[in-house]
């Protein structure tokens, strides 16, 4: 652990690596947040699969591979995607889904067509743009760095300025409507983010898997929050956490790539937010559930005392816990609801066996049953 921290601190390619890999998570994050919610996950990996072909059309338009080129080249082939998208969602009855399926098979076969052209060119052994199908963060450099966080910055600036919009837009698109907005323009604007957050990490994490980072953090996130602000903060710190341990990890040996060793980060904090997520978290759930059994449970053997008791002059009179299994039609549980009942003072063992209500006991079932006759008179 000291020797990774080590190298994050002192190490020029570690350092720059992990520094771009946060970045990219934390604009993933952001902008992946609005996509889940909007439930549009796979527009991302349509988004990333086109924005390929920009890649190599501005490298084949001004033979530089520098990172604003190859950015802006992605950013612009991906708004014509989304153009693209929008308008035969729009024109057609073809539905949404269908046409990102169309979007991403025909931009990527495209953008595999001119990369196998590229690579029988004189220039390709340098220009080493193959890496954009599944990334090289080993490759990033400072520039690179400085490149990904103005673009991300810019995203999330825009994001912060039309962030009551872009509610609007996910939650009650109809009500922004009649308030005057253009959804439309808002759409447009919103999903061209998320092409500037996907293009950002072509190189580090590459087409095939930069849809994970979109959507991964956003999931994670979902599990423990049902607030918008604190999802898309906790996103954007997964998304960090998973591009800095990412880059960790991928350090410690060779041969290890570091955008797949990010997408598994990110999918192990997927895997544990959905067993363990404040609230909707699988483990939380089943808790929540065996409580509800129990407390259920509990408020039948409570029942079953009133009953009995009523059947004798004495309310108080104990009853064998035989009797209190054959009324529970043997389910078990009959022991733990009555130790949860004494220990709420509402009955007592009298004698090994033979248990009776308590005057809170006797209370406390009248009132559940009179909840259950007169439902609406306790409710009012």
């Amino acid at each position: 652990m000291v020797e990774l921290i080590n190298n994050l601190l002192f190490d020029y390619t570690i350092r720059t690596v992990a520094l771009g890999a946060a970045v990219l998570g934390i604009v993933a994050g952001a902008l992946g947040t609005f996509a889940l919610l909007r439930r549009q996950s796979l527009l991302g990996d349509a988004m990333s699969h086109a924005a390929l072909p920009g890649v190599l059309l501005a490298f084949m338009l001004t033979g530089s591979k520098a990172p604003v080129v190859l950015v802006v080249g992605a950013a612009v082939v991906g708004t014509l995607a989304t153009f693209l998208l929008l308008s035969i969602t729009r024109f057609s009855r073809v539905k949404e889904d269908a046409a990102l399926g169309i979007i991403l098979s025909v931009f990527f076969g495209f953008g595999l067509v001119l990369l196998t052209y590229l690579q029988r060119h004189p220039a390709a052994a340098q220009a080493g743009l193959n890496t954009f199908l599944f990334g090289q963060a080993a490759t990033l450099l400072t520039r690179d760095v400085v490149t990904m966080t103005a673009f991300g910055g810019g995203a999330l600036l825009l994001l912060a300025l039309f962030w009551k919009e872009f509610k609007l837009l996910s939650f009650d698109r109809d009500f922004g409507s009649s308030m005057g907005f253009s959804m439309t323009f808002l759409d447009v604007l919103l999903t061209n983010l998320l092409v500037i957050g996907i293009v950002i990490g072509l190189q580090s994490v590459g087409v095939v898997l930069m849809s994970a980072l979109i959507v991964a953090p956003a999931a994670a996130a979902r599990q423990w929050t049902d607030r918008l602000s604190v999802m898309m903060v906790v996103a954007s710190l997964f998304g960090a956490i998973a591009g800095v341990v990412g880059a960790l990890i991928s350090s410690l040996g060779t041969g290890l790539s570091t955008g797949p060793v990010v997408v598994l980060v990110i999918s192990a904090i997927v895997l544990v937010s959905l067993l363990f997520g404040a609230g909707r978290g699988l483990v939380w759930t089943w808790l929540q559930r065996q409580r509800n059994k129990h407390r259920l449970q509990t408020q039948a053997v409570l029942a079953n005392l009133y009953g009995l008791a009523m059947q004798h002059d004495d309310p108080y009179y104990p009853h064998n816990v035989s009797v209190l299994r054959a009324m529970n039609h043997y389910q078990g549980g009959v022991r733990l609801s009555l130790r949860a009942l004494s220990s709420a003072g509402l009955a007592h063992e009298t004698t090994p066996g033979h248990w009776a209500l308590t005057d809170k006991g006797l209370d406390q079932a009248r009132e559940l049953q009179l909840a259950k006759q007169h439902p609406g008179e306790i409710a009012a």
